[in-house]
């Protein structure tokens, strides 16, 4: 490997950013919810009190980030918060 060349784990891992923190969330509520596949089993699976919890989680961090957050920040988290929530309401 050249000294241009990085290998995959020497690649800075993204972090630090809150959308991504929510969007990693969301994406736990939305397997346990049976949305979307496990990744690690590659199959829908509910489990509903996990997905409750995951959402519980969601509204911690949007109350006690409450003032703090852009607007951008708190309208995406609202959001996704909404969306989880349709979700669990239809499953």
């Amino acid at each position: 490997m050249s000294d241009d060349q990085m290998a995959a784990g020497d690649a800075p891992l993204p972090g630090g950013d809150f959308r991504l923190l929510v969007q990693k969330m969301a994406y736990q509520a939305l397997i346990a919810l049976g949305v979307v596949d496990n990744p690690l089993t590659r199959t829908r699976q509910q489990n509903p009190s996990g997905a409750r919890a995951v959402i519980e989680d969601l509204k911690m961090l949007r109350d006690k980030t409450r003032g703090n957050l852009s607007a951008e920040e708190a309208e995406h988290l609202q959001r996704v918060l909404d969306e989880i929530e349709k979700h669990e309401l239809a499953s």
